[in-house]
């Protein structure tokens, strides 16, 4: 997929960023810290919300070929009565600011990974995010769909391209159509299934992201070329 003309494309000097392989810490003596390819030229910013405990952290930590950086913090009591913690009871840390990752797509395209904070009061941070960002990820948690909302209604507002992804702790027990109806979501936004533990899920997801907006942004310039 050409990712030419793409909003929010950054141009990755030659040489920046590579360091040697090395084994990544504690938590994942398996993965390989990958150095950023001589042929990448362009790099993507994409943001990934939802609700409290939905997912986002682990999304980044599951797909990313370094090292994340995250900024989880062990919950206090300072918490209780400000955090919604219902449905995710067993939660003992919560991200304060964001967590970043990197994906290679291919030889050219990166995606860099920012998981923004779910909860409600540090909402004031996402519209910071979302600048400069090429798109969104809405992970959806259906227990509780309405912690969802804001998001979309944010993402809308600031005419940033998203997708949906149901993020599925166990069997689904709603059809997509029923999802898609309890969020309102245009026909139009692509709306999946997926597991954010997985990594082949979840960049499955994030190529379902960029083909979207691949698709806007060849509409758009169609319609400014019928114009002309």
């Amino acid at each position: 997929m050409d990712s030419a003309g793409f909003r929010g494309a950054v141009d990755l000097p030659g040489g920046a960023g590579r360091a040697p392989a090395r084994r990544a810490g504690a938590g994942a003596a398996t993965q390989e810290v990958a150095p950023l390819r001589d042929s990448a030229r362009e790099g993507l910013k994409i943001v990934i919300v939802g609700g409290f405990g939905v997912g986002k952290t682990t999304m980044v930590r599951s797909v990313s070929e370094i090292r994340p950086l995250s900024t989880e913090e062990v919950m206090t009591e300072a918490g209780v009565g400000i955090d919604d913690t219902a449905g995710v009871r067993g939660k003992s840390t919560t991200t304060v600011a964001f967590d970043f990752g990197r994906i290679s797509l291919d030889d050219h395209l990166v995606l860099y990974l920012f998981g923004a904070p779910g909860q409600e009061r540090f909402w004031f941070l996402w519209d910071r995010l979302f600048s400069g960002t090429l798109g969104a990820v809405v992970l959806v948690d259906t227990r509780r769909v309405e912690d969802s909302w804001y998001a979309i209604d944010r993402l809308e507002h600031q005419n940033v391209p998203f997708v949906v992804a149901r993020n599925n702790f166990s069997p689904p027990t709603h059809s997509i159509d029923e999802v898609r109806d309890a969020l309102s979501l245009h026909p139009d936004v692509p709306l999946v299934d997926c597991d954010a533990r997985t990594r082949e899920s979840s960049k499955a997801v994030l190529l379902e992201l960029v083909n979207h907006v691949h698709t806007l942004s060849t509409a758009a310039y169609g319609a400014l070329a019928g114009q002309a």
